[in-house]
């Protein structure tokens, strides 16, 4: 008889896709609870509206902590509903984020339940005043809207069975009383698409010009361009970068909103205000910005880079930079958690400093000028993700802890 599993995710399948995939295709009943996302196949998704906003007097760290609340007691009229029509899952897996998984328990205390922790926030060590330019250290002011970030996340662990999150360094921010019912299990990349290929090329037709494999071609992406991912340090570094390397030109591929903390001083986008910064010091023909693109065309961006270049906070790690590796871009990364799980320097990649933009400059002009390190980088990099990270090995992994094994 097939076992009932709930995914519960504000914007279903985001991480879960693989992993409900996997089970659905074993023959077990997956269902989803999500106020947005898209449909997936052999799931049956049910979705729900959050309604009301928090009072606008409300202390910022009190509001985030309202805006969870609210998510949550709206996912529970949601659960009570289903439950009203029958359903009785074995197993519940959820994304403890936004408020979503405080009430599980109250509604089917019976089912084994399995959150995601993937970020618990710190005041040290990890985001959190990274960047003098744009963060000081955390006050006590601070430290209690943090303390009030994580009131839904310690609530979730507290009531989990058990949990998993993609990297050690992720694991190793739970506090300690929690650690032992953590895992690591990594999303999975999908090593059969996102491969090499030397006969990749791109036109870009606004620019009427055509890349190809062994062109001078450097890749920067972002989900939004902002400066939890090092958008700021690469424009800065890209006049001397692109001086030194006269036949170079840089795709960048990302959106103009923001992901994460805020947007820049006067408001508009962090492109628009790192291209004012650097007006009259950028050979604008060679820059080419793609917006965000399909996944088949950005992996063939990623196809023609001679040299990729991911930069980081301390934060969670981006699916692009192992995406980059497993293409066998030659990948230069800063040495920030949890990058230095997956890059090793000179080894699969090079890593610099975050802050360092001269060491930038000299590690991505090391690589355009010599193809055989890239090459030898780029193969390695692959390698090491087919080895660790690769789709199936991955989800069997996730499948074993939703399991129980």
């Amino acid at each position: 008889m097939p076992r009932t599993y709930l995914f519960i995710h504000q914007n279903f399948p985001a991480q879960f896709v693989h992993v409900a995939t996997a089970l659905a295709r074993k023959g077990e009943a997956v269902h989803a609870l999500s106020i947005g996302g898209r449909e997936v196949r052999g799931v049956t998704v049910h979705r729900y509206p959050v309604g009301g906003e928090p009072p606008t007097w409300a202390q910022p760290g009190a509001r985030d902590l309202l805006v969870k609340l609210t998510r949550g007691f709206a996912c529970l009229q949601a659960m009570k509903a289903l439950q009203a029509e029958g359903l009785r899952p074995d197993v519940i897996v959820a994304h403890p984020g936004w408020g979503e998984a405080l009430f599980c328990r109250d509604v089917w205390p019976d089912a084994r339940l399995i959150v995601y922790p993937e970020f618990f926030y710190a005041a040290e060590g990890a985001d959190v005043g990274f960047d003098p330019e744009f963060d000081r250290p955390a006050g006590p002011d601070a430290r209690a809207a943090l303390r009030l970030k994580n009131v839904a996340l310690l609530q979730a662990l507290a009531d989990a069975d058990t949990a998993y999150t993609p990297t050690d360094w992720q694991r190793s921010q739970v506090p300690a009383m929690f650690r032992d019912k953590v895992h690591v299990a990594f999303d999975g990349i999908d090593t059969t698409a996102a491969a090499p290929d030397p006969a990749a090329s791109i036109t870009l037709q606004r620019a009427g010009v055509s890349l190809k494999r062994g062109d001078e071609v450097i890749t920067f992406v972002n989900r939004n361009f902002e400066p939890y991912r090092g958008f700021h340090v690469f424009m800065r570094a890209l006049p001397e970068i692109l001086r030194r390397r006269p036949q170079a030109r840089c795709v960048l591929i990302g959106r103009d909103g923001v992901s994460y903390g805020s947007r820049p001083p006067g408001g508009g986008s962090w492109r628009d205000h790192m291209l004012l910064e650097l007006t009259g010091q950028l050979p604008m023909d060679r820059i080419h910005f793609l917006g965000a693109l399909p996944h088949a065309d950005y992996l063939r961006v990623l196809q023609v880079s001679a040299c990729h270049v991911y930069l980081t906070y301390p934060f969670v790690l981006s699916w692009s930079c192992l995406e980059a590796m497993a293409v066998g871009c030659p990948l230069v990364a800063s040495a920030t958690a949890p990058v230095r799980e997956v890059v090793t320097h000179a080894h699969n990649g090079l890593l610099v400093d975050f802050f360092d933009r001269a060491g930038l400059c000299d590690a991505v002009e090391s690589v355009l000028a010599d193809p055989q390190l890239g090459q030898q980088l780029g193969r390695q990099a692959r390698q090491d993700v087919v080895q660790r990270f690769d789709l199936s090995t991955c989800v069997q992994g996730q499948v074993r802890i939703i399991e129980g094994g």
